[in-house]
């Protein structure tokens, strides 16, 4: 009974337990009273719930014809409020509008989705619709102009050497800070060409003027130039001055930086240390200078002398080349090749002579006579011998045998010669043993 009245319970409880979170926005001007044209108003827009947020709020964009509009940055100031006697949590996002024109602005309702904790899902709220009047400023011609609640300029001037000199470098550094004012509508400051100084533009930054809880209160602005000194003498950087307007009342106000003047001296080396002290310590404190003809004459001895050093040398290689090229020769004598040129030249003489194919045949082949016992693998070697025989010695030798047909028989007597087999035995000059 007992387990059906807790039951009971928690039924008629869930209802309450279930409800959606409630969720509040909130919208402003700040400031609400007409603004001058360049002057910048923020529209704050508060996000409000009774438990808190599971993740990011979705935000609107914004865009108004005739004015300038920066979203809110990633951070947002939190709040904590007390509505109808309700505890609220809270997060305020601020779009910073800057007009152009003068004209009215007519902010349309904007659409914000949350995420707020025991939700069921994404709440879709929209913020009320607003309005604000641009009023013009006296004319300034096309210029542009600095609408602010306040604006401060300073500078910094840094020497790469002091005294400058000639090839140093000096940097004028800029830097405004403009409260009520955009960071990107800040005008850039005027750098003035100097004769003698070659002057270099950095690239400037902007970035947003901080409150320190996530809101901005302006933007500043650095710029920097280098000038570089191409020629010694007296310079003068002229002042800056920049004009703007007071956003409250309209009247134009005036800053400046003075003028900066300095004196460049000629370029100067001079050596941190003292060479001759070093020299002196290091024991080379006398310095040796020769001549050049007398340098020439002195290689001259030192090629001499080394030769006469090696001349043994050299004399037992060009020795040693010398037998190399005799021995070379003497194997050349000694060979096969050798002798059958010789036999071919002996075809030409008159009469034959067959001393040199003879030489060859005992060293090509190791055999000393032609007979067919001898070359028994030849094939009608007889026939062969005989007609290289009748060549050479025959009946009309003499009269019809040439020596282009000396050449011809002596080469078909060299073919049928080769083509027998020779064994190392035969070489060596000895007959079989048993045959």
């Amino acid at each position: 009974m007992m387990r059906w009245a807790l039951l009971l319970l928690l039924c008629l409880a869930r209802p309450g337990l279930a409800a959606d979170p409630e969720v509040r926005v909130q919208a402003r001007l700040v400031p609400d009273t007409p603004v001058m044209v360049g002057a910048t108003l923020s529209l704050q827009v508060d996000l409000l719930v009774d438990t808190w947020f599971t993740d990011a709020p979705v935000l609107a964009p914004l865009q108004l014809p005739g004015a300038v509009v920066s979203p809110p940055s990633g951070e947002a100031q939190h709040l904590n409020q007390q509505l109808d006697g309700k505890a609220f949590f809270g997060l305020r996002y601020s779009y910073q509008i800057t007009p152009t024109t003068a004209q009215r602005f007519n902010i349309p309702a904007l659409t914000f989705q949350l995420q707020p904790g025991q939700a069921s899902g994404p709440v879709t709220v929209q913020s009320p619709p607003l309005s604000f009047e641009a009023k013009a400023v006296a004319a300034s011609g096309d210029e542009p102009r600095l609408v602010a609640n306040d604006v401060q300029l300073s500078q910094r001037i840094q020497y790469s050497h002091s005294p400058p000199r000639v090839g140093d470098s000096l940097t004028r550094h800029l830097h405004i800070s403009a409260q009520g004012a955009q960071a990107m509508l800040i005008p850039p400051p005027t750098f003035a060409q100097v004769e003698g100084l070659k002057a270099y533009v950095q690239t400037p930054q902007v970035s947003p003027l901080s409150d320190g809880r996530g809101g901005t209160l302006g933007g500043q602005r650095d710029d920097s130039v280098n000038y570089v000194i191409s020629a010694p003498g007296n310079y003068r950087l002229p002042a800056i001055e920049l004009h703007w307007w007071d956003a409250a009342t309209g009247a134009e106000h005036t800053v400046s930086v003075p003028a900066v003047d300095l004196q460049a001296a000629a370029a100067q080396y001079q050596v941190p240390f003292s060479l001759t002290e070093d020299l002196r310590a290091l024991g080379q404190g006398a310095q040796v200078r020769v001549a050049s003809h007398w340098l020439g004459l002195l290689v001259l001895l030192l090629v001499a002398g080394l030769a006469w050093a090696t001349r043994a040398w050299a004399v037992a290689a060009w020795q040693w080349l010398q037998r190399c090229r005799a021995r070379r020769r003497q194997a050349w004598h000694d060979s096969a090749g050798y002798a059958w040129r010789q036999a071919c030249r002996q075809c030409d003489s008159q009469p034959a002579r067959l001393d040199a194919m003879y030489l060859w045949l005992r060293r090509a082949t190791g055999r000393r006579t032609l007979s067919s016992i001898e070359h028994p693998q030849a094939k009608n070697f007889d026939t062969v011998l005989l007609a290289f025989f009748e060549a050479f010695y025959g009946t009309g030798a003499d009269a019809g045998a040439s020596p282009k047909d000396r050449r011809r028989q002596l080469q078909q007597l060299r073919n049928n010669v080769e083509t027998s087999a020779i064994t190392t035995r035969d070489r060596q000059g000895l007959n079989a043993l048993n045959p």
